[in-house]
């Protein structure tokens, strides 16, 4: 199975993105292969990056996320999803207020289905990064393919 990581961000690069290097030690040692691309924080860059993938199996997007005007992650990728997996965001959120309280409320979270391919969009932060990947995805994204392409599954 093959990852693309893309990091959304005007000002982060290869050599300061550590959300996006985190979450790439830890796929790759799950035995996920990898790639990373860096786009800009614009709703047309994250719409392109979606609507032209066609090698990878997961886009696992990190950055632009939060309530900031700039931030254009969850709404560029929303309506070009065919299924939305609503159920990743609320898990996301219960297991971020254990950390860190109320202002988990203001993570958002994204999970969904396109054209059988997984796309998932996390915070900036490595700490939000890091649960969602050892808490939620890590175990389910084999499964999650899976489903996405519609193959048949056992429980």
């Amino acid at each position: 199975m093959r990852i693309l990581i893309i990091t959304v961000s005007d000002t982060r690069t290869e050599a300061t993105d550590s959300s996006g290097a985190s979450m790439e030690s830890k796929l790759i040692a799950a035995g996920f292969q990898c790639e990373r691309a860096w786009i800009a924080d614009e709703r047309s860059a994250v719409t392109q990056q979606v609507e032209s993938e066609n090698l990878c199996d997961v886009l696992m997007f990190t950055g632009g996320t939060g309530v900031a005007p700039r931030d254009v992650t969850i709404e560029s990728i929303t309506p070009l999803l065919d299924k939305t997996l609503d159920g990743f965001g609320e898990a996301f959120r219960r297991l971020s207020w254990d950390q860190i309280g109320p202002r988990s409320i203001l993570s958002r979270a994204l999970a969904g289905t396109r054209q059988g391919k997984v796309i998932i969009a996390l915070p900036g932060s490595v700490k939000a990064v890091d649960l969602a990947l050892d808490a939620i995805l890590i175990p389910l994204l084999e499964h999650m393919v899976r489903l996405a392409r519609g193959e048949k599954h056992g429980h």
